[in-house]
């Protein structure tokens, strides 16, 4: 009979660690999602901004 795998699967054999098999949980930066939506139309402000006052041409 064939054995039976024990391993973790692919993620394991590729060296891959999920977010939370991690131990530093309680040291990971913890972001809201109205922050990221908050920093992400930050960027496009600043993108837009940079493009008018400093033009590329």
């Amino acid at each position: 009979m064939a054995k039976k795998n024990e391993g973790g699967g692919f993620s394991q054999s590729a060296g891959l660690m999920r977010y939370f098999d991690s131990e530093d949980t309680d040291k990971a930066l913890k972001i809201t999602p109205k922050g990221v939506v908050i920093a992400a139309v930050s960027i496009i402000v600043a993108v837009l901004l940079l493009q008018v006052f400093v033009p590329m041409n």
